[in-house]
């Protein structure tokens, strides 16, 4: 069996909070580009006020998204590569880019919903916490029941 053994490496030349914020669109397909777009001239939504679903057309497709906040305390970083390693065993380096504290979601067809994983994972960090929090309660709560049949 082997293992891939490469590291990412990030460079930050300055902080993160002084990094450019843009937009950023979450897109359900490749595009064969690699840098900045005039995005809001080409990829204008419309929204419906009930969900904050938005729609658009991309290439003669319609695509249904919405907006998802990043966890509280997160920064979303886009990152680009530096050096493009010739295989995946090869160490890679990225830089900070910019900054985003929210996203466009896009799906192709269907708006979005709790299921799909970008989704999900916008829920992790409360989910993570509240775990830690049940695990350390039922411990105390483990504790004090062997106590008190200790005591009796």
């Amino acid at each position: 069996m082997s293992c891939n053994a490469s590291v990412t490496r990030v460079q930050l030349k300055s902080p993160v909070g002084q990094a450019p914020r843009v937009p950023v669109h979450l897109m359900p397909c490749e595009i064969e580009h690699e840098g900045p777009a005039q995005v809001s001239q080409y990829l204008t939504a419309t929204t419906k006020n009930s969900k904050q679903e938005k729609t658009v057309s991309f290439r003669g497709r319609r695509l249904k998204g919405q907006e998802l906040s990043c966890p509280q305390g997160f920064t979303g970083l886009v990152l680009k590569e530096i050096n493009k390693p010739g295989s995946d065993q090869e160490d890679r380096t990225v830089k900070l880019s910019s900054v985003f504290d929210k996203l466009t979601y896009w799906n192709l067809e269907t708006p979005p919903n709790s299921d799909d994983t970008v989704v999900m994972a916008m829920d992790w960090p409360e989910l993570a916490e509240a775990v830690v929090v049940l695990c350390v309660l039922q411990e105390r709560w483990y504790w004090w029941w062997r106590w008190r049949l200790w005591r009796l």
